[in-house]
């Protein structure tokens, strides 16, 4: 199976956006959730988002919303997350990931497919 390949990502200043794109095979965007964790060095991995085709949109990291939310484009098999009002606290590597089913997880073991990465920095 072919891996998710992200894109965007980069240096924003602080109460900027950003936009990350997520594209996955057609096989796996019908029939998997898509998820987005964010890591800092030297700090564990935290899920952010999920977009489920059975669940919708899931939230799990109080400290994004308001302030980010994902789509899709069907048609390109792929997912965004759009960052808005970012913080210094918000750099990190960002990673968008596959569940092994169309229903989210908040936990990164049961994650069958991840992107490579794509850093934000947020300067102040």
């Amino acid at each position: 199976e072919v891996q998710p390949v992200q894109s965007g990502g980069g240096l924003v200043q602080a109460g900027g956006s950003l936009r990350l794109s997520c594209t996955v095979s057609a096989r796996t965007f019908d029939r998997h959730a898509i998820e987005w964790f964010r890591q800092v060095p030297g700090k564990e991995r935290e899920v952010l988002i999920c977009l489920s085709p059975k669940d919708g949109i899931e939230y799990y990291a109080d400290s994004v919303k308001g302030r980010f939310n994902i789509s899709s484009d069907n048609a390109k098999n792929t997912v965004f997350l759009h960052m808005h009002s970012l913080k210094p606290e918000d750099t990190a590597v960002y990673y968008c990931a596959v569940p092994t089913s169309w229903y989210c997880s908040s936990a990164d073991f049961m994650m069958i497919q991840w992107g490579q990465g794509t850093q934000v920095t947020v300067s102040s």
